[in-house]
């Protein structure tokens, strides 16, 4: 008698669970089901482009108010020219400590972005070289396009150059932070060195 009613439980319950998942699976063909933390798709803060009303332009995408610096932004007051050039070569230090680790990564960062053109030991024989394109000067026996030494070059007139770029080297700005600079500067000085 038991086993009986045990049966007819399972049955029961059977019979109920195929009909709720029949029930539901005809009800709403664009239901999407439950939503588990509905406000990732429906957030109720504004995209850029949307209209705003909390604003008197309407928009939401504002412009930063006068004077403001974007996070992490780190000023370089040397213009692009001749002048600045010159200039930052006089009056610009490096501010980071000469260490080991500094030059090594500084060297890492050169083979990755300045030695398809500069070559390893920076002499000019890059990659580019093979393919036709004209030899940047060499770090330790070449002359600067802006008059004097390559070897002579300060950590200001290097910095400068990465910064804003010379002739047919485009500026590195935006691939290399300011302090990935100065240690890319360091390891240019230790090239410098080489003959």
């Amino acid at each position: 008698m038991l086993a009986m009613n045990k049966n007819r439980i399972l049955g029961a319950t059977a019979i109920v669970i195929a009909a709720t998942v029949v029930l539901s699976s005809c009800k709403d063909k664009r239901s999407t089901g439950w939503e588990y933390a509905p406000n990732m798709y429906e957030h109720i803060a504004y995209d850029p482009d949307q209209a705003n009303p909390n604003f008197k332009d309407g928009k939401t995408a504002q412009v930063p108010p006068a004077g403001t610096i974007p996070v992490g932004f780190v000023k370089f007051d040397y213009p692009n020219t001749k002048e600045g050039y010159e200039l930052a070569g006089a009056q610009v230090k490096s501010p980071l400590f000469l260490t080991s680790k500094n030059i090594e990564e500084g060297k890492v960062l050169f083979t990755s972005f300045c030695s398809p053109c500069h070559g390893q030991h920076g002499q000019g024989d890059g990659e580019v070289v093979a393919h036709g394109f004209p030899a940047p000067p060499s770090y330790s026996k070449g002359q600067s396009s802006r008059g004097g030494n390559m070897s002579d070059l300060t950590d200001g007139k290097i910095y400068h150059t990465i910064t804003y770029g010379v002739n047919a080297m485009g500026s590195y700005a935006s691939q290399l932070s300011p302090e990935e600079r100065w240690k890319v500067v360091m390891y240019v000085h230790q090239l410098q060195k080489t003959l």
